[in-house]
């Protein structure tokens, strides 16, 4: 019996086929719209002129146990309209045969939400590979949330904070509501006018999280007067470690003289330690000169133009901050430490041999680090020898 089943009959109604092609594993149809014109998605003008036209492939349902997809030519259409600002733009095909921006079909889209709703995430994954729809479980969950509905309950807790458009040029402000952990809306720019405007428009929102910064804060006061203002856990987090970072920066002469940290001799360091070293020493002379002329009573621009550094490392440094250390470098050795002193001990002085020892130990390091090892315990024994040599003999 003769079915008169179509190649074409696969197509989402609204599309026209036009030809069919195979791969190793699916089924690649060419589609295109049978519509003649196409609406602007700015003025929803209807225009006829096209542009130009490109190639979208779609997911579709699966045939016969094989995988189908959709070859979509689309066209791009020129807006006609004088004062619009899109002047080009692509066709839209409808939310009911290819949503706008997905790469399925809206019917394989209405199973993949339902799989996500049955199953979940990893069960329905797993399940949608034996039916030949191969999406992941991140896919499954993100389908669930796009398509859920919004709840309509009105903001009572939410968040403000700044963020870039583009970092270090233009910045604008983000509201979340804290309740749901979803963003409510992004503002333009940071202003106070601004903030103030939006929380007006929100009169039911009772606690506003924010920065320690006066410029939110002078909103959510001005808009929202009777809101409770907190600072968030992240700012709060930000702020007390920079501020114990800065208490242990200022004090960290006096904390090297405690532990008896203060006197590094160059002649132990390595050759990059050496020149970590000599930039340190000269940090520390200009910080010196620096400090003596702040001292004396002259005034910033004057050490500015003196010293030839920088009017924001002057300010610092007459604040009290921009103290400096010197901190030699971590090194692979430190587990192995033990084990390469009782070897030393033990006689054995040469790199190559304790680097080969310690590979038996499973020690991953290069060879490299054991001499630099060996070349500073083999300076530190010299360097004892030399001051035994040049004390003088008692009794004189």
């Amino acid at each position: 019996m003769r079915t008169g089943f179509r190649i074409s009959s696969l197509v989402p109604s609204g599309l026209v086929f036009d030809g069919v092609s195979d791969s190793e594993d699916s089924v690649i149809l060419a589609v295109r719209s049978e519509a003649t014109e196409a609406q602007c998605p700015l003025c929803t003008t209807a225009s006829r002129r096209i542009h130009s036209r490109y190639i979208r492939h779609v997911a579709d349902l699966p045939s016969a146990g094989r995988k189908v997809r959709l070859r979509l030519l689309t066209r791009r259409f020129t807006c006609e309209v004088p004062h619009c600002r899109r002047r080009i733009f692509s066709e839209r095909f409808g939310e009911d045969i290819v949503p706008l921006r997905r790469r399925r079909t809206a019917r394989l889209e209405y199973i993949v939400h339902h799989l996500g709703l049955a199953l979940g995430g990893r069960p329905a994954a797993s399940f949608a590979k034996r039916l030949m729809l191969p999406v992941s479980n991140d896919t499954l969950l993100r389908v669930v949330r796009r398509r859920a509905a919004m709840p309509t309950d009105p903001l009572l807790v939410v968040g403000i904070d700044d963020w870039a458009f583009r970092r270090n040029h233009r910045y604008g402000t983000i509201v979340c509501d804290l309740e749901r952990r979803r963003i409510v809306t992004l503002l333009p720019d940071r202003e106070t006018a601004t903030v103030r405007a939006w929380l007006s428009k929100h009169p039911a929102i009772n606690i506003v999280s924010r920065d320690r910064g006066g410029g939110y804060g002078e909103a959510a006061a001005k808009a929202l007067p009777n809101a409770i203002q907190v600072a968030d856990r992240w700012h709060l987090m930000e702020n007390a470690s920079a501020a114990f970072l800065d208490a242990v920066r200022r004090s960290m002469n006096r904390i090297r003289t405690a532990i008896g940290a203060t006197t590094i001799n160059p002649e132990l360091l390595t050759c990059a330690e050496k020149l970590r070293y000599q930039g340190y020493l000269q940090r520390q002379d200009s910080h010196a000169s620096i400090t003596a002329l702040v001292s004396d009573g002259v005034p910033l621009k004057e050490i500015v133009r003196r010293t030839g550094h920088s009017r924001n490392l002057v300010r610092q440094i007459s604040r009290g901050g921009g103290t400096d250390m010197f901190r030699t470098r971590q090194s692979t050795l430190d587990g192995h430490l033990p084990f390469l002193d009782a070897q030393w001990s033990g006689g054995c002085r040469n790199g190559a041999e304790l680097w080969r020892r310690l590979k038996g130990q499973g020690f991953k390091g290069s060879l490299r680090v054991v001499a630099e090892w060996t070349t500073r315990r083999r300076r530190t024994r010299l360097s004892a020898i030399n001051n035994c040599r040049r004390s003088p003999p008692p009794g004189r």
